[in-house]
C-alpha cells in the first residue's frame, strides 16, 4: 500500500498509509482463491465472510461488498487499520503459503473507506422493540460492539463513557497518524443512528453503581478497559519527565496536544525520548515523541527483536521513521538532576535464557553490563491491568488476581445476575479485534438472558 515518505510524515500527523484506489483494491482481491473451505475466516473472531466480501471487491460491487462486511463488523474502517490480520485471517490465507497472503485487512479499509467517502452508509432496519433495556458501560470496541448486535436484536441501548469522547482505546490510546479520530466518530455516529443513546463524562461506579444500573436496566455489560498502567518499581521512576503510556497517550491523543498551540494541553516535548516496551503502545509512544518535536526517539526492550509483540508493520514504520532500537536492555534505575527532572536511563544488558510461559525466550540478566542513556522523557509502556474502578465498587463481581473481572467465556456473564463483561477488563489489555469478538460472545448471551428473563 502507498504512503507517506518518513521523511515527511515524522513532521506531520497525517495518516501514514494512503490506502488502496478502486483499481488497487480489485487487483489485490482478484488474488483470492475463493476457497471452497476458507481457513481465513476461522482466524477471524467476528466471524467476517472474509471470501463473500472480497468477491464483491473483485466484481467492483463495493456497495454489496461492505454490506456483507458490516452484518458482522460495526467498525470496519477502525479494524481494517489497527486490527493484527497478519496474526488471525490472513496467516491461514491459502496464497500465503507460497506468496504473499492476501491482504484482507487493507480491503476491508478500503470498503469502509469507500462507503464513507461516498456517502454510501445505509443505517439497517431495526426491529420491533422488545421492551428490554440494556445498559453499556464502556464506549470502547467491546461495547460498541454490544451495543450494535442489541439494538439490531429490538433491545433498548443506552452507553456509559467516563471520558467526554466515546472510542476508548481507540480515540486516547491509539495515535491520529495510525487511526484518524473522525473515522472513529463516524463509525460511532452510525451506532447512534441506529438508536443507541450516549451519555459522556459518566463515570460508573462513581455517579451510579452497578446495582443502581440494574434498577433500571434488564442487563449490563462492562467494558471498561484495561485503564491501569504497570511500572517497572526501580529507584527514580516517579522523577519529573516520566510518564505512564497511557497518561502520555492521553496527553497526545484525546486532550490533542498534537495541535499546540490550538489545544494548550501540557505536555514535555523532550529531546531525548526513551520507551519502555516492544509492544504496539510502545511503537504508538515512541513515533508520537517523534512528531513532538524528539530529536532521538529510543526504544528499550528486553528481548530482541525477534520476539517483540508489536504488530511487524508498526516496528517496520518505526524502523523507517529513525526510532533507535536498545534491544536485550533494561532499566534498572531512572536517574535525575538536582531538581529532580530525569535526565538518564540507567539500563542492565540481558541475554536470553529458555522460553517462558508466553513461549518466548525469558531475559537475563548480564552480571556487571549496566550502562546509561542520556534522556530528558522517559515512557513505561509496559501494559495495563483492567480498570478496578467498577469492580471496587461491585464486591459480589468476582475478579482474577490481576484485576480482571471473571466471565464465562462462552457467554461473558460474571458471578452477579445480570452483569456481564467483555474486552479487555475481562483479558487484560489485548487487541481492538478481540475485545469486538468478546462483544459479539457477549451480546448473543446478553439476548438469551433477556429473553428467558422472567
Amino acid at each position: 500500500m502507498r504512503e507517506q515518505p518518513p521523511g515527511e510524515r515524522i513532521k506531520n500527523y497525517d495518516e501514514v498509509p494512503y490506502g488502496y484506489s478502486p483499481e488497487e483494491a480489485v487487483f489485490e482481491a482478484e488474488r483470492c482463491l475463493q476457497c471452497k473451505n476458507p481457513k481465513c475466516i476461522e482466524g477471524c473472531p467476528v466471524e467476517i465472510d472474509i471470501k463473500g466480501f472480497i468477491k464483491f471487491i473483485a466484481e467492483k460491487k463495493f456497495k454489496e461488498g461492505v454490506t456483507l462486511l458490516k452484518e458482522k463488523n460495526i467498525l470496519p474502517a477502525i479494524c481494517g487499520r489497527v486490527c493484527p490480520q497478519e496474526e488471525q485471517c490472513e496467516i491461514k490465507c491459502i496464497v500465503g503459503i507460497k506468496n504473499e497472503p492476501v491482504a484482507i485487512g487493507r480491503l476491508e479499509r478500503f470498503l469502509a473507506d469507500w462507503e464513507r467517502e461516498n456517502e454510501e452508509i445505509k443505517i439497517p432496519s431495526i426491529p420491533k422493540s422488545t421492551g428490554k433495556k440494556v445498559a453499556i458501560v464502556g464506549a470502547g470496541p467491546a461495547g460498541i460492539t454490544v451495543a450494535a448486535d442489541l439494538v439490531r436484536l429490538g433491545h433498548k441501548v443506552d452507553m456509559f463513557e467516563a471520558l467526554h469522547k466515546p472510542g476508548g482505546v481507540l480515540v486516547y490510546g491509539i495515535p491520529e497518524f495510525r487511526l484518524p479520530k473522525a473515522i472513529v466518530f463516524k463509525e460511532i455516529d452510525f451506532l447512534i443512528q441506529m438508536g443507541v443513546r450516549l451519555f459522556t463524562d459518566s463515570v460508573i461506579g462513581m455517579i451510579k453503581s452497578i446495582d443502581e444500573l440494574l434498577n433500571e436496566y434488564n442487563a449490563v455489560f462492562l467494558g471498561t478497559g484495561a485503564g491501569l498502567p504497570w511500572f517497572l518499581e526501580v529507584p527514580g521512576e516517579n522523577l519529573n519527565g516520566i510518564y505512564s503510556a497511557n497518561e502520555y497517550l492521553t496527553r497526545a491523543n484525546l486532550m490533542k496536544a498534537y495541535l499546540f498551540p490550538k489545544y494548550k494541553t501540557p505536555i514535555i516535548r523532550g529531546k531525548r525520548v526513551a520507551t519502555v516496551g516492544g509492544g504496539n503502545v510502545a511503537m504508538d509512544c515512541a513515533r508520537t515523541a517523534l512528531r513532538l518535536g524528539a530529536e532521538k526517539s529510543i526504544i528499550v526492550y528486553r528481548r530482541s527483536r525477534t520476539e517483540m509483540p508489536a504488530r511487524d508493520e508498526e516496528i517496520h514504520h518505526a524502523e523507517e521513521e529513525g526510532i533507535i532500537f536498545k534491544f536485550l536492555s533494561n532499566p534498572a534505575a531512572f536517574h535525575g538532576d538536582k531538581n529532580n527532572w530525569v535526565n538518564e536511563v540507567e539500563c542492565v544488558q540481558m541475554k536470553l535464557g529458555e522460553p517462558d510461559d508466553s513461549g518466548r525466550r525469558r531475559p537475563v540478566p548480564i552480571p556487571d553490563a549496566n550502562f546509561r542513556i542520556a534522556i530528558d522523557v522517559g515512557i513505561i509502556a509496559i501494559g495495563n491491568s483492567p480498570n478496578p474502578l467498577v469492580p471496587s465498587t461491585t464486591p459480589d463481581i468476582k475478579t482474577g488476581k490481576w484485576g480482571n473481572i471473571i466471565t464465562d467465556p462462552a457467554t461473558c456473564k460474571t458471578s452477579k445476575p445480570g452483569v456481564f463483561a467483555g474486552g479487555d477488563v475481562a483479558t487484560g489489555a489485548a487487541t481492538v479485534i478481540l475485545a469486538m469478538g468478546a462483544g459479539k460472545i457477549a451480546a448473543r448471551g446478553m439476548h438469551e438472558y433477556l429473553m428467558n428473563e422472567t
